[in-house]
């Protein structure tokens, strides 16, 4: 087997995509080590809290349609920001 390469640091996650994208797994890890089914105790989730201003009634509403779901209202609202930012995405050249 050859040599395996040394992975680079990332500054951001952006960044690591990129380099999957152009890179081979194998080159960098050795598959026989691999661990099946590993658990990630301490992993912590890519996100980052903002703060933002909406009228009452907007949130209101968010709260309204988030009962109706069953959902609470904060994830109500990523669902939707994410699918409008797909949308938006795919009917742009």
């Amino acid at each position: 087997m050859s040599k395996l390469k040394q992975l680079p640091n990332f500054k951001n996650e952006d960044e690591e995509q990129q380099f999957w994208a152009s890179h081979e797994l194998l080159d960098y890890f050795d598959i026989s080590k691999a661990i099946i089914n590993p658990v990630f105790s301490n992993l912590k989730p890519s996100t980052k809290t903002i703060s933002i201003r909406l009228p009452e009634w907007l949130i209101g509403s968010l709260k309204t349609i988030a009962n109706k779901r069953d959902v609470p209202y904060q994830s109500l609202v990523k669902i939707f920001l994410a699918e409008k930012v797909k949308e938006e995405t795919l009917s742009r050249p």
